[in-house]
């Protein structure tokens, strides 16, 4: 238990000297800009008399002396009452072509000068808050959650900000229960931690807990807001946040729990991609080794992610031993693995003659033959763990209600299918539109604008998990979709990379997948074409000539 004067002390107290006071709101301005709250304009006294207003115009300047007056005119009081109808903006007479565009930016940012915001013909709706699972009135307690691998720290704010309660406890079963006996005399607590995974998040969610995670970098702007001079400590990380969440929580969003299944099937896509990482390491690795003994063989077989590779370091693991091996061997290899090509089988074979003629020293052979053999050996366990992870996510892929949705997107397959429904979820209300799950994969650039300074950068914070199987998922639709690749190589002819045209075409399909994911509708090419010819898209245009 600790008081909030404690706390307080290593934080700097000159931010609070700049406190913004509002302003009465002019009603003049447009319904776009119009504030919800109303001011009323400050009383005038009684007896007070009205000022004559002065007319400056150029008139008045072109005959010295003269300083004419114009009838007073009382301020708009009523402009805020119900009688009183906002007019729109007018909108352009002009129609806009309806087909979806995309500017895509070459390189990592890009800037142009005088480019100014244009002003639509709708007004613009306010965003509704995204806590929708608990209701913001209710939360009369918050807390900032400062997490390590060994102990967390935790502050407990209330709604006028004193701390009431301050402590610290070990990550392990009695420390948790501790934690669960303070925050159980408060019913209504809301807590902020810098993280959305993990056995911590778990525990409070367990406990029915209302979590809000926080972005890291916005967490680090909360802290510096309180600490300006750079201070950093537990405690005060665990503050900013409580404050944090108590003074623009109304804005978060809460952690839901997630579907079990859905949680699997996301860990084990993850863990198959690191394992697929591990592999690829391990291949470099033997690759090296082979290279300073044997680089015959390197140059015999491309693809040393297939087996058969392995196999032939395992048959013939030294240039001595394939030379004794002779040639009928050799025959008999290519045709159990099935690798014997009428084209290719004389080259090889020229290969595998002259093998021992360049290689390296006995010493040098038999180290690096031993390391080899035992890179292997790893790489085949390695395989075998892979196709049973495999086999699971597709067994866990066939049981979700989604399966046929995602299933039927071109390209994908039943892995980047998998990958894709794990990382986006089942939740519909997570993403309202289609341009959050755009932002939320890394599609959608990063936008800076100050003045006549317009920049645009690729989106680096985001799921790049996401990300990268949206990559794939778009460069593999070129061969099953003819307009995926008309639209890519319209943006390849326009001087743009192929990363950034693959990223292009991943917006466009995010937007398509959104659709089909909020209507439960697969994938319907004919479908799909008839909407492009419908809405006049020119991609139509171009696949017809």
């Amino acid at each position: 238990m600790g008081t909030s004067s404690n706390l307080r002390e290593g934080a700097e107290n000159a931010s609070s000297a700049f406190s913004v006071t509002e302003r009465p709101t002019r009603c003049s301005v447009s319904a776009i800009t119009l504030s919800d709250v109303m001011h009323n304009p400050p009383e005038r006294a009684l007896k007070a008399k009205r000022r004559k207003v002065v007319n400056n115009s150029a008139k008045c300047h072109n005959n010295p002396g003269v300083r004419k007056s114009v009838p007073t005119r009382s301020r708009l009081v009523s402009a805020c009452t119900s009688s009183t109808t906002w007019r729109s903006p007018v909108e352009s007479g002009i129609p806009a072509k309806t087909s979806e565009r995309t500017t895509p930016h070459e390189g990592h940012c890009n800037s142009s000068m005088h480019c100014r915001k244009k002003t639509c013909g709708k007004q613009q709706t306010k965003e509704k808050p995204m806590n929708k699972t608990k209701e913001w009135k209710v939360i009369t307690h918050f807390g900032g959650f400062d997490w390590a691998q060994d102990h967390h720290d935790v502050v407990i704010v209330n709604q006028q900000g004193e701390i009431i309660e301050k402590w610290q406890f070990q990550h392990d079963q009695n420390g948790w229960k501790d934690f669960a006996a303070i925050v159980a005399k408060y019913p209504c607590l809301g807590i902020a931690v810098e993280t959305s995974q993990g056995l911590m998040i778990e525990q409070m969610l367990n406990m029915e807990l209302n979590v809000y995670p926080v972005q890291p970098k916005a967490a680090k702007r909360y802290r510096e807001r309180k600490a300006p001079s750079g201070n950093k400590n537990d405690s005060l990380d665990a503050w900013a946040l409580a404050d944090a969440l108590r003074m623009e929580g109304q804005h978060w969003r809460v952690l839901n729990p997630q579907d079990p299944m859905i949680s699997e099937l996301r860990l084990l896509c993850r863990d198959e991609v690191s394992l697929i990482e591990q592999r690829t390491a391990l291949v470099v690795q033997l690759q090296d080794a082979l290279r300073m003994y044997y680089p015959a063989v390197l140059e015999a077989f491309d693809d040393w992610v297939q087996e058969s590779s392995w196999a032939f370091v395992e048959a013939f693991p030294t240039p001595r031993i394939l030379e004794k091996a002779g040639k009928r061997k050799w025959e008999k290899f290519l045709h159990v693995h099935r690798l014997w090509r009428e084209a290719t089988a004389q080259k090889r074979y020229a290969i595998f003659e002259r093998a021992a003629q360049f290689c390296g020293s006995p010493s040098v052979t038999a180290a690096k033959s031993r390391l080899a053999l035992t890179l292997v050996k790893m790489l085949r366990l390695l395989e075998r763990e892979l196709k049973d992870y495999r086999h699971r996510i597709e067994e866990l892929f066939q049981q979700h209600p989604d399966r046929d949705l995602f299933g039927s997107l071109p390209g994908a397959g039943p892995k980047l299918s998998a990958r894709l429904m794990s990382e986006i979820g089942d939740d519909r209300a997570l993403y309202p539109t289609a341009d959050n799950l755009k932002c939320y994969a890394g599609i959608s650039p990063v936008s800076y604008q100050s003045g006549q300074i317009h920049k645009v950068h690729v989106r680096r914070h985001c799921n790049k998990n996401l990300r990268h199987a949206v990559h794939l998922w778009a460069n593999l639709s070129r061969r099953f979709c003819p307009w995926a690749q008309i639209y890519y190589q319209t943006h390849r002819q326009k001087g743009q990379s192929h990363a950034t045209a693959i990223r292009c075409l991943g917006s466009r399909w995010l937007k398509i997948l959104w659709k089909m994911w909020q209507t439960h509708t697969p994938y319907n090419e004919a479908l799909h074409t008839q909407n492009q010819i419908k809405h006049g898209s020119w991609i139509v245009e171009l696949k017809a000539a």
